[in-house]
């Protein structure tokens, strides 16, 4: 009696253990292959689903382009002895008398620090009155106050000295290595010797853009474009902002790869086997070669490229498929290119879900026989 119940207890189970599995499912990290091809426009689904090759790399490879419009890149480098509205000028006068209009006990030198420009580009001078300062240069302003003065004491000689003052500054904040406002002086007239005299950036330069602000304008341009090509290098104005940041693209690692997270571009440019690099490459227990999707929603304009149509209307959902196992498989992978928003997601190989079923049904038999040998005792 009790030998029969032993040969009746392992079918049972298995039984015991299909039914649990049908029941309830087995565990998966995402969408197996099939489950991804059954949602394709070929069958009725909303996703165009393409097959990666020489073609669709070109048609796809689509970077962001910063740069300077013309409004930045045609604008002349202000004259650094140019005073403006703001500016701080230091002058000396000396007269050729014992007692000058201006001198001191002390002698004939008479010195005016920090005598700033109002707003409306002018300064005061004792003797010589209100003088036009905005839009000349420390000598035109040398000559108009010498010739003011010489009415009243004879051959002054004077000098003017253009100082700091918020006339002509930028301001630097962000990623840099001191920010804070800076004059625009002779070796500081460009973006670049600016962004250099605030001591760089402090962040990786590769995924470093410097934007910046002037008026109603904003233009953007990656850090080492800017010194790869210093002839996108622009002129400062008074008043200009520049922010440097950090990139803020990514994409989103799912599935059997060694991380599965939202994860930041590394470079300006990223590559389908860079982005399976930075999250750790294909989990080597579980990750299926063939089965690389990028999930992407295209343009119209690039749908139309790839699919060879131009009937399209919007946005599509388009699923690109690597399969690394093949002679070009790598190549591919190495050339398409990954954009902001994408979702890199790898299948786990068939073995993976054949080793949880057995797992699952040992499991789930073992328990079973455990039972009968309790229950027969």
């Amino acid at each position: 009696m009790n030998f029969v119940h032993f040969r009746w207890a392992r079918p049972v189970a298995f039984i015991a253990a299909l039914s649990v599995l049908s029941a309830c499912g087995l565990p998966q990290v995402g969408p197996n292959k099939r489950q991804i091809y059954s949602g394709s426009v070929q069958k009725e689904g909303d996703a165009f689903i393409v097959a990666v090759n020489d073609r669709v790399t070109r048609a796809t490879a689509i970077t962001p382009a910063l740069g300077f419009s013309p409004a930045f890149k045609n604008a002349g480098q202000i004259g650094s002895d140019t005073i403006r509205a703001g500016d701080i000028l230091g002058l000396t006068i000396w007269e050729n008398v014992d007692d000058g209009l201006l001198a001191g006990d002390t002698g004939a030198a008479t010195i005016l620090e920090e005598i700033q420009v109002d707003g409306n580009g002018f300064i005061f001078v004792p003797y010589a009155g209100r003088i036009r300062a905005a839009g000349n240069s420390p000598e035109a302003i040398r000559r108009i106050i010498t010739n003011k003065l010489a009415e009243q004491t004879p051959d002054p000689q004077v000098q003017v000295r253009r100082m700091a003052g918020d006339g002509a500054t930028v301001s630097l904040i962000g990623a840099v290595g001191a920010q804070g406002v800076y004059a625009i002086e002779r070796p500081t007239r460009t973006l670049g010797t600016m962004l250099a005299r605030a001591g760089g950036v402090t962040i990786e330069p590769a995924i470093a853009q410097v934007t910046v602000v002037r008026g109603n304008m904003r233009d953007k341009i990656w850090f080492e474009d800017l010194y790869d090509h210093p002839e996108l290098d622009i002129a400062l104005r008074g008043g200009d902002q520049i922010l440097v940041e950090e990139d803020s693209r990514s994409f989103t690692a799912l599935g059997a790869t060694g991380g599965q997270a939202q994860v930041p571009f590394e470079s300006q440019n990223l590559s389908a086997l860079e982005g399976i690099a930075q999250v750790g490459g294909l989990n080597p227990l579980s990750a299926d070669p063939t089965g690389v999707f990028i999930f992407r929603n295209e343009p119209e304009e690039v749908a139309e490229q790839v699919l060879g149509r131009q009937d399209l209307l919007g946005a599509q959902r388009m699923v690109y498929v690597l399969d690394l196992t093949q002679p070009n498989g790598m190549f591919m992978a190495r050339d398409f290119v990954i954009r902001d928003g994408d979702t890199l997601y790898v299948t786990e190989a068939p073995f993976t879900q054949w080793s949880k079923v057995i797992s699952a049904i040992t499991g789930t038999a073992g328990s079973a026989s455990s039972l009968a040998t309790l229950t027969s005792g």
